[in-house]
């Protein structure tokens, strides 16, 4: 099973006016976005060049420890090609002056920690210029809850969130992202070496598969048993959309009924 081909250059304008319309609509003019170097990152930003105009797009590379040096290279050569101003703000020392004190702390937190120390500063950004924060997560990391709650799920706006993973691929090579960006084994740098399809278990294309047969054709499991999924990799899946859907939404706020109002 595969999803089917997106539209790349009807998806390309929708976005871009989407973007320029919210930002309208909204009162700004600017977006702010870290750029990762990766796939997601990269589309997101070339979207809003195209939608606000460079000189609109303010790019951060928030390098942690864990950080490829390859992955901010691509994305200062990103930032070259396309003429996006960007501007490197290394993460780590904020990071190691809080872990000093918590020295046996697991990967886990420490990469959830850069992911809402990069959002905090993008965010401190995004309030200097008057900018709105642009997110960078696509659809097949918000319904798995592959993201950080606070950290990387934290935005204004995600232009990508209706985009599978594969489809951001498919719009990324129309928008003319470097082939060393789409090729790159996607990661969240959560420790040196790590990919997310590695940590996942299983591949984006089948992901991707999957999720569109659960939530676009609305297929049960029999259902998609009977389509050649494995029954074990669905259970994978659903488990874990559901134990995630938490971050999928807003705090819940109880309502204080009105007879406990003198």
């Amino acid at each position: 099973m595969q999803l089917p081909k997106i539209d790349t250059w009807k998806v390309d304008r929708f976005l871009a006016d989407f973007i320029q319309n919210y930002l309208s609509r909204s009162g700004f003019r600017k977006v702010v976005l870290g750029l990762s170097g990766g796939l997601d990152s990269a589309t997101a930003a070339v979207l809003a060049r195209e939608a606000i105009g460079p000189q609109n797009v303010i790019a951060l590379i928030l390098p942690a420890p864990t950080s490829s040096p390859r992955d901010e290279e691509d994305a200062l050569d990103l930032c070259r090609r396309f003429k996006i101003k960007p501007r490197v703000i290394p993460v780590g020392p904020m990071i190691d002056a809080y872990f000093a004190e918590f020295p046996h702390a697991n990967w886990l937190r420490r990469g959830n920690k850069a992911a809402r120390e990069r959002m905090s500063i993008l965010y401190d950004w995004a309030s200097y210029h008057r900018a709105l924060v642009l997110g960078t997560s696509n659809r097949t990391e918000l319904l798995l809850g592959y993201f950080t709650k606070y950290g990387d799920g934290a935005a204004d706006l995600e232009p990508l969130g209706n985009l599978y993973k594969t489809e951001v691929k498919q719009l990324a090579q129309s928008l003319g992202i470097p082939d060393k960006i789409i090729r790159k084994p996607p990661s969240a740098g959560l420790w040196k070496g790590q990919t997310d399809e590695r940590e996942l278990g299983l591949t984006y294309p089948l992901i991707d598969s999957l999720l569109y047969y659960m939530f676009d054709k609305k297929y049960n499991d029999l259902e998609l048993a009977g389509a050649g999924f494995d029954p074990g990799t669905i259970k994978i899946v659903t488990e874990r959309v559901k134990a995630n859907e938490h971050k999928r939404k807003l705090p819940p706020i109880p309502m204080i009924p009105s007879e406990l109002r003198r």
